[in-house]
């Protein structure tokens, strides 16, 4: 069996890929990238695929059985037809199912809800692909809360506008294990996931960090319009929004959904503490 992963050189693709790689062995596994060179450190047959390129992924899959898709990064509105490629490609080929990264969130009313929107629309257009097919849902990563900790620490605090809101935080390795279990169970066919840990607040996330980072940080709220501004001068405007946006819908409670993790996985989620653990050990 050849299970394809997309978008393999970049940080959750290749997680997923090395979850596979654990299971069914290299040979199986087929990475998509838009540059191969980037996913080479993988060790297996890497494809040329880039998602504005319908032809790229009518090559790309020959052969494949199953594709994990991962979500892409592009603006919202170029996103749809970006996954449509690869799902028309899939169909083209012969390819049996199809399972897709897409994400938690509120599709109506923050900042980052055109994201949430058009990751509907590409699961709509999964689930009417013809193909078998899995979605999954991602919680927030955990990580970029972990590669900020230097800015943390300067500050003494995490700032942002979630204020008592809780998040269910995932991380990459977490998500990578899950899909790896997705691509392979059959019994969840036809199913649509939330891929989320324990919720917890930004209080909380502090303390956690604060117990494994021996730190002192505080959380302090702030309003959404000075978030947004302060975010889009650090980010610029695009991803100062979306950013800005996921914490607006953290506040609203769109973040705090039920668990599918353990049906998914086969067993349960590492608790926030234990995969800021994971990741000091693996960082320091």
């Amino acid at each position: 069996m050849k299970i394809a992963v997309t978008s393999v050189s970049g940080h959750l693709g290749a997680s997923i890929a090395k979850a596979l790689i654990q299971e069914i062995g290299r040979d199986n596994v087929i990475g998509i990238a838009r540059t191969p060179e980037k996913a080479k450190h993988l060790g297996v047959e890497v494809r040329k695929g880039d998602y504005n390129s319908r032809e790229d992924f009518d090559v790309a899959l020959k052969g494949v059985d199953k594709v994990l898709l991962v979500s892409g990064m592009d603006q919202p509105q170029k996103r749809i037809q970006q996954h449509r490629n690869v799902i028309e490609a899939a169909r083209l080929n012969g390819v049996q199912k199809i399972v897709y990264t897409s994400i938690v969130g509120d599709e109506e009313n923050t900042a980052f809800s055109p994201v949430v929107k058009s990751n509907r629309q590409t699961e709509e257009d999964v689930r009417n692909s013809g193909l078998q097919w899995i979605i999954g849902r991602n919680g927030i990563y955990i990580e970029p809360d972990l590669e900020y900790i230097d800015t943390y620490v300067e500050e003494g605090r995490i700032t942002n506008c979630a204020g008592d809101g809780k998040c269910a935080y995932t991380s990459r390795e977490e998500l990578g294990f899950a899909y790896a279990q997705l691509l392979l169970n059959e019994e969840l066919n036809g199913q649509t996931l939330n891929l989320v840990g324990e919720a917890i607040t930004q209080t909380q996330l502090a303390e956690y960090i604060n117990q494994v980072y021996k730190t002192n940080l505080k959380y302090a709220t702030v309003s959404f319009e000075d978030y947004k501004k302060e975010r889009q001068a650090a980010l610029g405007e695009f991803l100062g929004t979306i950013i800005s946006g996921i914490y607006e819908g953290i506040a609203n409670g769109a973040n705090d959904v039920v668990s599918d993790f353990e049906k998914a996985a086969g067993r349960p989620h590492k608790s926030p503490l234990a995969m800021i653990g994971n990741y000091h050990k693996k960082h320091s």
